[in-house]
């Protein structure tokens, strides 16, 4: 069997030393803070209406409860659901700080001169199909040959493949597109004898051995692609801006064919563009990392940006997974400024297709986000960026807490002589009685819930014309207004579904069942009936049971969608992955319509580059 691959260019070593959590620092070649005057404004039009909507439902609800003091159960009733009244209150907030934002003049650029620089266009890989993967490859580097332009840029391909089958196959597709590419396009390809620290090592040994020569990086993921006029765009934002360590483009979700995977890209198209704004307002200079499709001062990530291993309680040194929160956080910790430039289109990303995937994937994400809860007490982080890593755990932790509500509110049932749960009383001293709350007061606490949870859709529907949508671009009023209501009916009838799993996955880490951080199954797959049944078996007969409850009188008759999405699942799930003609009617999709040209091109290169290899199988069968 020959060699791998290795088409590289001459080493260029670059120093990257681990952090230490437990020291500030500062990095020397930083400059100056100068942070935009007004963000502390929008700081406080975000978070300052979040925090008097969640106290006034709590006075509001104190007021509900006997005149005789709260007592525990009631402070506990009153502290979760002001808890997950916060965050839905401050994502409405940010959507209408975004619809505020988009309504005004575009803020002119940075000043400063947009010099030259040498930009590496990075793509980790991990047992991923070639021909996807460098047929998107081809197709950026197309783009950029096409602009034109003072930049210059190469594309690297960093394999972590361990299986040899796709190894080969990943290094005849280098071979292949490296006979189709004009002369001057760069394309470099290695693959490392061990996946050493995962992503997070790939892209460390490049910056180690090669980053000198380099000024940016440009992370991508194996599904990504971006447009020529995206990437020069944020490589003129990092020239123009010298204090810039990082700066982070808004990925849009194309190529979902499935109910699921429409759902989702319709939601990030619509709702996605004033949340996003209205976010890169408060972020300011403290903005966040993805993990891709981001631009990255490379010599300023190989002093600052390190990671080290987190030492767990039982003494075992563990990796930190979701290690872009923490890389933002620490760019940010030596001086540099992190920025979101959401308005900078034609940066694209893929998602799961099914309900399953998009759990096997949120399992890993809440592996790595509540491993962050750890680095809250770090020396010399942001506030902003801490609150990035804390609203990451917070976004799984959340999960549990409505799980928690969901019980209490079953247990009121119809009021205290229909209620299952009773607090201590004269007439019933060995059990309790639920505090005196009224059916319609609880009930009013679920509308309000819905109803905050259904604004910022709403809102984000009233923005898109902001933003430089039409609702026309979706095949027309009619056909948008059929694809919104679709979104609706299934987030509704998804969510109770989502709300079990990630409480699975929320308790399968504090257990330490959920090991390792296997690969994405990016083309997903159609998933049997034990597989469904095994999967969302929870779901399932927490359905039947909370069904059973308000059949015989027991539970809240307003429960009705909950207990019948949960006791669903198994269908609903095996609908998620429909790719027929159902989908296409349920949600259009705006790119189906008014198809971005970087998407024709990618799947042009993508069958060219197939035809390559399945030509070349046939005249060189394996042995």
């Amino acid at each position: 069997m020959r060699d791998d691959l290795h088409i590289m260019p001459p080493r260029a070593p670059l120093d990257m030393r681990a952090q230490d959590f437990s020291a500030g620092f500062r990095d020397a070649q930083a400059p100056s803070d100068t942070a935009p005057q007004d963000v502390a404004l929008w700081r406080v039009l975000a978070f300052s209406p979040a925090m008097a909507a969640t106290l006034a439902l709590v006075w509001l609800m104190g007021d509900w409860f006997s005149d005789s003091g709260i007592s525990v159960i009631e402070l506990v009733l009153l502290a979760l659901i002001s808890f997950n009244f916060f965050w839905i209150a401050f994502a409405v907030s940010t959507v209408l700080l975004g619809m505020l934002s988009l309504s005004r003049q575009p803020a002119r650029a940075r000043a400063g001169r947009a010099g030259p620089l040498k930009v590496a266009l990075l793509m980790p890989v991990y047992n991923e199909v070639p021909w996807y993967v460098l047929g998107n490859a081809r197709t950026m580097l197309e783009e950029l040959k096409a602009r034109g332009g003072q930049h210059q840029y190469a594309m690297f391909i960093l394999s972590d493949t361990r299986d040899d089958a796709i190894a080969a196959q990943e290094q005849a597709s280098v071979e292949a597109l490296r006979t189709t590419l004009a002369p001057d396009l760069a394309l470099y390809y290695r693959r490392r004898v061990e996946n050493t620290d995962r992503k997070v090592g790939n892209i460390a040994d490049w910056v180690a051995g090669w980053g000198a020569d380099w000024d940016a990086m440009l992370v991508l993921d194996a599904d990504s692609l971006m447009t020529g006029r995206a990437i020069v765009r944020l490589t003129d934002a990092l020239a123009r801006d010298p204090g810039a360590g990082l700066i982070q483009s808004f990925p849009q979700l194309i190529g979902a064919q499935s109910v699921f995977a429409r759902m989702q890209q319709f939601a990030n198209g619509v709702y996605g563009a004033a949340f996003a704004e209205g976010m890169a307002r408060w972020c300011g200079q403290e903005g966040n990392y993805w993990g891709h499709n981001a631009i990255i001062r490379t010599a300023a990530f190989a002093n600052c940006a390190g990671l080290p291993k987190l030492r767990s309680l039982s003494g075992r040194e563990k990796l930190i997974m979701s290690h872009d929160f923490v890389e933002a956080g620490l760019l940010r910790r030596a001086g540099w400024s992190v920025r979101f430039l959401p308005r900078i289109r034609g940066s694209y990303e893929e998602t799961p297709p099914t309900l399953i995937d998009h759990v096997l994937r949120d399992r890993r994400w809440c592996q790595g986000n509540l491993q962050h809860l750890n680095l809250l007490s770090a020396r010399g982080f942001r506030s902003v960026s801490r609150f990035h890593m804390f609203h990451g755990a917070i976004g799984y932790l959340m999960s549990p807490i409505w799980f928690a509500l969901l019980v209490m509110w079953a247990l009121i049932g119809h009021g205290q002589d229909g209620s299952v749960l009773h607090y201590f009383s004269p007439d019933n001293p060995l059990f309790p009685q639920w505090p005196e709350m009224t059916e319609g007061r609880h009930v009013l606490i679920i509308v309000v819930m819905y109803a905050m949870l259904l604004l910022p859709k709403l809102l984000g529907v009233v923005a898109l014309p902001l933003s430089g949508a039409h609702y026309s671009d979706f095949g027309g009023a009619g056909r948008f207004l059929l694809s919104f209501v679709s979104e609706v009916v299934l987030s509704i009838l998804y969510a109770p579904i989502l709300m079990v799993q990630q409480m699975i996955a929320v308790f399968r880490t504090f257990l330490g069942i959920q090991k390792g951080w296997s690969p994405q199954a990016r083309d997903g797959g159609t998933y049997g009936l034990a597989t469904l049944v095994k999967c969302h078996a929870l779901e399932t007969l927490s359905g039947l049971a909370l069904g059973t409850g308000i059949a015989l009188g027991l539970v809240s008759v307003w429960l009705v969608p909950i207990a019948f999405s949960l006791a669903l699942a198994v269908p609903l799930s095996a609908l998620s992955g429909v790719t027929a003609g159902t989908a296409r009617r349920l949600i259009g999709m705006r790119e189906e319509f008014r198809e971005p040209a970087i998407t024709r091109s990618a799947r042009a290169y993508r069958n060219e580059l197939r035809a390559l290899l399945e030509r070349g199988s046939r005249i060189h069968p394996a042995e």
